[in-house]
């Protein structure tokens, strides 16, 4: 498969792999139809309101992105992964709230990433951990960052409070900010005994409680996406083919893997291709330290969730999204909305009605069936399997260390929530933000 195919022969080459047959096809041409036709819904924001009329914080936010996902420098700039052809941190700052974007390892495990957003908002080397590092086979150091918010935790002297973030995250960022909130105030005991205190990244030291002011994830896979059951690789191979159309470049030399860690970077002039087969034949394609095996719901059932959990001095929100209905003919199944991305129609497929039902394994059954197109929207609403989390159905008055879940998004994707491709989502990031921004200090 090269990038100069159509989404249209993509996904003919993933009929098997769905066992959907001619029915994926048949999705894929209504689907695409509906889209050009406009028949696809606007979307509305839900009823987000702010506590108060005037502003009670002016912590800044920071969006963390998931799975595949790139920074504001990549692309050319021809398209945001917060907006798409939009701009959904420009028109926040335009409205008055301080924001920033964080650009982390698209396809790196959730460690990993929480280290490098760590060292990318304080400004420092990335530290991946002694411990972390010798388990895994990867170097334990990576790039130097100057820093977003390098005051982040440190006393304003205006205030005479703690600078504090908001932050917002799609998809695979949900765990990758709940570890951080986890790593900032427990910090790693393993990596306290592995490594000598004057060597130690502060990362993993603890006792930062109160950095954080509010966690919101959005579409994220808090009890794991029963899609890593399917491939790994499915979405991004697609994705790619839609970006380097999207931006006018076909080996995606703008776009950033992020693996350095594991021995890989993208040589000058290298082809997507050869650069691809180069992760294939290492070591990273076949270690459980990445986003594939992090995103299982055997792996955040069985091991995330028990030692990740919610901090009592952070206001969580969790936002599900829904893209999926009961079938016309098989009523015991979830099928794809009309308005489903054609990227996302293979999963799609698949989550509607995939189960499990094995031996040391999470069990998938039809409560896992409704999804987004990735991600199983009973994954959304915050951990629920196997943690002493609680979430509650918010009720207007947010309390702090709990999961405050905001509803759920009805005929939005997993790519519409951040306005890919087409879908003008900024009026409900703004509504978010005044929400956010209204929170008791």
């Amino acid at each position: 498969m090269t990038l100069r195919l159509s989404r249209r022969q993509m996904l003919s080459s993933l009929v098997v792999a769905t066992g959907a047959g001619s029915s994926i096809m048949a999705l894929y041409q209504t689907n695409r139809q509906a889209r050009a036709w406009g028949l696809v819904p606007t979307f509305s924001a839900t009823n987000i309101q702010p506590l108060s009329s005037t502003r009670q914080n002016t912590y800044p936010i920071m969006l963390v992105h998931g799975f595949a996902g790139w920074g504001r420098q990549e692309l050319h700039g021809k398209i945001f992964y917060w907006g798409g052809f939009r701009d959904i941190q420009q028109d926040l700052i335009n409205n008055g709230f301080a924001t920033m974007t964080a650009s982390i390892g698209p396809f790196s495990s959730n460690w990993d990433r929480v280290c490098e957003l760590f060292a990318q908002i304080k400004g420092d080397r990335v530290d991946y951990g002694q411990a972390h590092s010798s388990r895994f086979g990867h170097a334990r150091f990576g790039r130097t960052f100057a820093g977003m918010y390098p005051q982040w935790g440190e006393i304003n002297p205006q205030t005479g409070k703690v600078n504090k973030l908001h932050l917002v995250a799609h998809s695979l960022g949900g765990p990758t900010v709940r570890l951080l909130a986890q790593l900032l105030e427990h910090g790693s005991a393993s990596e306290r005994a592995a490594t000598p205190q004057s060597g130690l990244s502060s990362l993993f030291g603890g006792g930062k409680t109160g950095w954080i002011d509010s966690i919101t994830t959005i579409s994220s896979m808090h009890n794991g996406a029963s899609a890593a059951d399917l491939t790994k690789n499915l979405l991004p191979n697609a994705l790619f083919s839609f970006l380097a159309t999207t931006v006018g470049d076909s080996q995606l030399l703008n776009y950033d893997f992020m693996l350095d860690q594991w021995g890989l970077t993208r040589q000058r002039g290298e082809s997507l291709a050869s650069f691809q087969m180069r992760i294939t034949n290492s070591r990273f394609n076949t270690t459980t330290d990445a986003a594939g095996p992090d995103v299982s719901p055997d792996v955040m059932v069985g091991s995330f969730n028990p030692s990740v959990k919610a901090q009592p001095d952070i206001f969580y929100f969790s936002v599900g999204t829904l893209a999926t209905h009961t079938g016309l003919f098989n009523r015991q199944i979830q099928v794809p909305d009309i308005s489903m991305d054609p990227i996302l129609l293979p999963t799609g497929i698949f989550m509607g009605k995939h189960t499990k039902n094995s031996p040391g394994h999470v069990v998938i059954d039809s409560t896992w069936f409704a999804n987004d197109g990735l991600v199983n929207t009973n994954s959304m609403a915050g951990p629920t399997l196997n943690t002493t989390d609680v979430v509650v159905l918010y009720n207007g008055n947010p309390l702090r260390g709990q999961w405050n879940n905001l509803g759920v998004l009805n005929t939005v994707d997993h790519l519409d929530i951040i306005g890919i491709p087409i879908k003008d989502v900024r009026p409900w990031y703004r509504s978010l933000a005044a929400l956010l921004a209204s929170l008791p200090q």
